[in-house]
């Protein structure tokens, strides 16, 4: 933690530029969406709309783990309006994110902040309708619909009538969600909606579900009951280096140096390299990637396997 200190400094102008950049190339892929060009070229554009959603994601969650922008009013203001497009309002993010940060890797079936992990003989132990519920938060579909199944019923749906109080602005997100969908499709007809609306959340939260899961769902993680659980051991044995080509490297904000970032996450997301680079310890990490064949083996591990101690299908 001591050696990583230093690369937890921002650069207050790369993060505006960051920012601003990302911002204008967003509004600019969305406009080209909704343009009267052939539905060929919208299409591609959709697409860049969503993983430009992907990269704004990763400045709101530095945001909110006080990385970048941290006494910026301006700051604050388009990171609580980005929270409510994203359909990720502050309140239900952060408060998951950071529970995640401090209980990651360790044996649960609450799943608040992550994907429910349960051992081997504790999933067998439930009753039939809980390992059927289980089974399905951690289905490939579920993962994929993140759109549907994390972002509008985990975080606003599902939250909203667990604390009405406390997440009200889940209502507010859906309401501007809904809203903006409808006059969409009263403009620009249903293939408009499903272009310029639809299809880029589907990628970006989709993507960002993914994401998520893999970090922490990936063969040679490590899992363990509370009492043994460490903060330093669950970010180098527990996280991925999700290894990723420059250019979704660039999309997803280097969030692939999942690691570095559970080691610390005040250190932004453009110093993670420069951090990994820089400590030792983090420089052999367990590795995963985005081929074909390496996501299926995350999405089929299903609980934690005690006796051989790695995470296994059913």
């Amino acid at each position: 933690m001591k050696a990583s200190l230093p690369f937890a400094v921002e650069n207050k102008t790369k993060s505006w530029y960051y920012v601003i950049s990302t911002i204008l190339l967003l509004l600019s892929s969305f406009a080209v969406t909704l343009s009267p060009i052939h539905i060929a070229t919208r299409i591609p554009f959709a697409i860049l709309t969503g993983l430009l959603m992907v990269r704004f994601f990763i400045l709101y969650h530095d945001y909110n783990h006080y990385a970048i922008l941290k006494d910026s009013f301006l700051g604050k203001i388009i990171m609580t309006v980005f929270g409510l497009f994203i359909l990720a309002p502050i309140t239900i993010w952060k408060r998951t994110h950071d529970y995640h940060h401090w209980n990651n890797s360790k044996l649960s079936n609450n799943g608040v902040g992550s994907y429910p992990l349960l051992a081997r003989k504790d999933f067998l132990a439930l009753p039939k309708k809980e390992q059927w519920l289980y089974m399905t938060v951690r289905h490939p579909l579920t993962i994929a619909l993140g759109y549907f199944s994390l972002f509008i019923f985990d975080f606003n749906i599902k939250t909203f009538f667990q604390s009405p109080k406390k997440h009200w602005d889940s209502v507010i997100a859906l309401a501007i969600h809904i809203t903006i969908g409808v006059f969409i499709f009263k403009t620009a007809g249903l293939i408009g909606l499903l272009i310029s609306w639809t299809l880029p959340f589907v990628i970006a939260n989709g993507s960002g579900s993914y994401l998520f899961y893999a970090q922490h769902n990936f063969p040679g993680a490590q899992y363990v009951d509370n009492k043994d659980w460490n903060y330093f051991d669950a970010a180098i044995k527990s996280t991925s280096f999700l290894k990723m080509n420059p250019i979704m490297n660039w999309f997803t904000g280097d969030i692939g140096y999942h690691h570095v970032h559970h080691l610390n996450h005040q250190i932004p997301f453009y110093r993670l390299r420069e951090a990994m680079a820089g400590i030792p310890e983090m420089q052999n990490p367990l590795v995963t990637t985005l081929n074909p064949s390496d996501i299926a083996g995350c999405l089929r591990l299903k609980v934690w396997d005690p006796e051989l101690c790695k995470m296994a299908p059913l």
